[in-house]
């Protein structure tokens, strides 16, 4: 049986199973145990509890054992009979565990996603990485992941996307000029859904200072005509018959060279398997807490290591 006593015994192999050294481990799990505790005052609709929790067995399984349970599961994506094979578990047991762990890292205090805010700190270091776009206060990119076919031609509908050729569930993803994440939206079928219609509809352009400003990429031409008070840069787009001139095709590589960092991050998220492989549950909302766990893990670890920054 897989624990985290006995990973402690074999401290390399934890970053190739959970994505996080030793120190980050158990820096994450002091704060997933308060967590634990305050979920617990919550029946699992959300709603107090009249009783005090507490009741029937014990778990098996330490706290930090269920934590890397989770993250186990999202590093490596196994089926839950696997998972439960690892923690000797049945895997109905083995989806409760990460279902409640996963519960409690998005529940988590240290994963702000209803930024950017009013009152947000500055990014760091953000005109040095933004130096020639000092307006540009966030980058935005779409994510688009397979997942499984929905039972029924038209629960088919809104998840084929042409251009994958695939049914996928799509989640905007939104950073600062270092990298960091500041939102993600909830996942929405891929097909049915541009990438400026979830962005119009997210309220992410709504909720910055006047003056600053966004970086999309071509998928979103157009979206200055909905928000014209938005200092918006995006890439010249060519068309069939206008093609792009030499000085338009040099601005979208020095535009480019400012992107490159959502790029990097969407780099950072695909590490984790649960989000590169074909997505098998039918829930959106699973999916959409699933991107914000891993998000917010890929935000603890770039405050670690940040990303490389390459601006013009």
């Amino acid at each position: 049986m897989l624990s985290y006593e006995d990973l402690c015994r074999h401290p390399a192999a934890l970053p190739d199973l959970t994505g996080l050294r030793h120190a980050e481990f158990d820096a994450l799990a002091v704060r997933f145990e308060r967590a634990e505790r305050a979920a617990s005052q919550l029946t699992r609709q959300g709603n107090p509890r009249t009783r005090a929790p507490g009741a029937g067995a014990p778990p098996d399984h330490s706290a930090r054992s269920r934590l890397l349970m989770a993250l186990f599961w999202l590093r490596t994506y196994p089926t839950y009979a696997v998972l439960g094979f690892f923690f000797d578990l049945h895997k109905r047991n083995a989806q409760l565990n990460v279902r409640a762990a996963l519960a409690a890292l998005d529940a988590m205090g240290d994963f702000p996603f209803d930024r950017p805010a009013a009152d947000r700190p500055k990014a760091r270091s953000a005109s040095a990485v933004m130096a020639a776009f000092p307006g540009v206060r966030v980058i935005v990119d779409g994510k688009e992941q397979r997942c499984n076919r929905p039972d029924g031609f038209e629960a088919q509908k809104p998840y084929y996307s042409g251009k994958k050729k695939c049914h996928t569930l799509k989640s905007q993803v939104v950073v600062d000029p270092t990298g960091a994440i500041e939102t993600v939206g909830d996942s929405v079928p891929g097909g049915a859904n541009h990438d400026i219609t979830v962005l119009r509809s997210s309220g992410v352009l709504e909720k910055l200072r006047p003056g600053e400003g966004a970086m999309p990429d071509k998928g979103y031409v157009g979206i200055g005509k909905t928000h014209p008070g938005v200092p918006v840069v995006i890439p010249h787009k060519a068309s069939r018959n206008a093609p792009l001139t030499d000085e338009q095709k040099e601005a979208n590589r020095v535009i480019a060279r400012h992107r490159v960092v959502v790029e990097h991050t969407m780099a950072q998220l695909n590490r984790v398997t649960v989000l590169r492989q074909v997505f098998r549950a039918q829930k959106r909302g699973a999916h959409s807490r699933v991107v914000r766990v891993v998000a917010g893990l890929v935000n603890r670890r770039m405050a670690v290591r940040p990303l490389k920054t390459y601006a013009a």
